[in-house]
């Protein structure tokens, strides 16, 4: 009985152990990733949704938007793509007020309103990419967000580089880069083990 009793609590601590190291290295993945600026010359720079009201981007799509046309007007893409559906009630969905927002600044711009989160949002993608020929996008989202979009762009046959926004809210303490750090270590080991985003609707982050 004793010996059953420590081997099976040494089972328990080589396990507790695992996830401890496979937690700790994918919290490091999505900080490294985040500190990664890349872009190269692609087909399309594609914006991730967030929060709009009333076709008005919050802060944090605010971000993301004016670091995309910056991309686009230093010739990185000759087109952005918005992504990110609306929640019931929605006069315009996130990929539409994106749109709104860049093509008022003289951005070619394509809006992709369908999704409820990353992977929806994605999956549309996706479609367009397979319908135009396209292969390349640059991800521009949070700095956090990166490694899982990225992933999930990759799984869906879309060859992804990374250029994270390094404004708005999602930046703006070490507390905050903190915790954003790990939720998206917990969604993007959720994604890994399921397949599925761990996010309920709007807005697509």
């Amino acid at each position: 009985m004793f010996v059953a009793f420590r081997l099976a609590r040494r089972a328990l601590a080589g396990l507790v152990l695992v996830i401890v190291l496979v937690v700790g290295a994918t919290a490091f993945q999505v900080w490294r990733v985040a500190r990664h600026d890349d872009r190269p010359k692609s087909d399309a720079i594609v914006v991730l949704g967030a929060s709009q009201f009333n076709g008005k981007p919050s802060t944090v799509f605010r971000a993301r938007l004016q670091h995309a046309k910056q991309l686009y007007d230093a010739g990185v893409a000759p087109r952005v793509i918005t992504l990110g559906g609306g929640a019931p009630g929605d006069r315009t969905t996130e990929a539409e007020a994106g749109a709104l927002f860049l093509q008022e600044r003289g951005v070619d711009t394509l809006a992709l309103g369908k999704g409820r989160n990353t992977l929806q949002s994605l999956e549309a993608l996706r479609v367009e990419f397979l319908k135009q020929g396209w292969k390349t996008a640059v991800l521009v989202t949070d700095p956090w967000h990166e490694l899982r979009a990225r992933r999930m762009a990759s799984d869906l046959g879309i060859r992804a580089a990374t250029s994270p926004t390094r404004t708005g809210p999602a930046v703006r303490d070490r507390a905050t880069e903190f915790r954003y750090i790990w939720r998206e270590t917990a969604a993007y080991l959720y994604y890994r083990v399921f397949g599925e985003s761990s996010e309920a609707g709007p807005h697509a982050v």
